[in-house]
């Protein structure tokens, strides 16, 4: 037997318990998975932000229900947004600190994916939507796969919104800021799932396959993803 394939055998055969954290939102989120499967998940949506508070109490928790001790991590996941600046830098700083800590791999997940991933479809499309203020949200559109077929935008929605998915056929719009949408975009195509948010239970897959293939991050250099220049999108005058 060659060393070759008792190395690549030992790395099949290896547990990977990984902490997921989602905090881009309201829903301060946080689970553990082993191998991509949720073994335990603590979230709360108070409908303000208690994040600073409850997610160091709920990573505790989690540990203990899960008979794990911090050291037994092998990754920790993180929603990188877009999403609220507070929530973010809340969820990112613990991540980043654990990862420097234990010197384990960062990991970053598309918020909005995450977002997606909660309905499941089997025709049409998915826009995955935050509410940003007034009639802006952030986006993006996946397909019954859950790949990425618009990249993640800030816009401001009218009655002319994603006319060309609707146009094609359904299209379900989920997250905090589809139920804005609702009295705006009037179509028959339109589904719309409001009462939803992204959750530390729809990473496990997502933040396990991106550990299979080392796609991690940075951990001295990784920002969230705020879109900040969302912000001020109009040109001054000169």
């Amino acid at each position: 037997m060659s060393f070759k394939y008792v190395y690549l055998q030992s790395k099949i055969l290896q547990v990977a318990y990984i902490l997921n954290i989602e905090t881009s939102t309201k829903n301060c989120s946080a689970s553990i998975a082993k191998d991509g499967a949720l073994i335990v998940l603590k979230e709360l949506n108070s409908g303000s932000f208690s994040h600073a508070e409850k997610l160091h109490v709920f990573i505790e928790e989690l540990l203990e229900e899960a008979g794990l001790k911090i050291t037994d991590l092998n990754a920790i996941a993180v929603g990188k947004g877009p999403g609220s600046y507070t929530g973010l830098r809340i969820g990112v700083s613990a991540a980043k600190g654990l990862c420097y800590a234990l010197n384990i791999p960062l990991i970053s997940v598309a918020t909005l994916k995450v977002l997606a991933k909660r309905t499941r479809i089997s025709q049409g499309v998915i826009v995955a939507m935050l509410d940003a203020r007034r009639m802006e949200v952030f986006s993006a559109v996946y397909n019954d796969k859950y790949e990425e077929i618009r990249k993640t935008e800030a816009q401001i929605i009218d009655t002319y919104s994603f006319e060309n998915y609707l146009s094609q056929g359904k299209v379900t719009f989920i997250g905090d800021g589809a139920e804005k949408c609702k009295d705006v975009i009037v179509h028959e195509n339109a589904i719309f799932i409001d009462n939803a948010f992204p959750s530390a239970e729809e990473m496990a897959p997502v933040s396990f396959e991106k550990y299979q293939k080392s796609d991690t991050e940075d951990v001295a250099y990784f920002e969230p993803f705020y879109l900040k220049d969302f912000m001020d999108t109009s040109k001054k005058k000169s």
